[in-house]
């Protein structure tokens, strides 16, 4: 879906969660080679998310599947933005924000 790039900090959702309900989560990592915008690395698929489990509470790590953007890529690794829905074990990964560069879109499909 087409939107603004996100940073480190921008929160998550899987659906469904390691426990059936979605969890709630963060980016806490970008890997180089990064692009930045604002002065922040944006991310991209494979960067690390620090989710929480809904049921019981305790934090697990996931890695960002490999679908985004088609048109802006780094290293072969696609740019994600908000709003993107992303197939990523076990469910699907929905960036919610905020944007790291809100005046910059991305209008290139999944």
């Amino acid at each position: 879906m087409p939107g603004s790039p996100v940073s480190i900090g921008a929160s998550v959702m899987i659906t469904p969660g390691a426990s059936g309900p979605p969890d709630m989560g963060t980016i806490v990592a970008v890997f180089p080679p990064v692009i930045t915008a604002n002065g922040l690395p944006l991310a991209t698929t494979g960067s690390l998310c620090m989710m929480i489990n809904s049921v019981w509470g305790f934090p697990y790590p996931l890695v960002i599947g490999p679908l985004a953007s088609s048109g802006v890529q780094v290293a072969g690794r696609a740019l994600v933005r908000t709003f993107d829905r992303i197939p990523t074990p076990p469910g699907i990964l929905l960036i919610l924000g905020p944007p790291a560069a809100p005046f910059i879109t991305d209008q290139w499909p999944p």
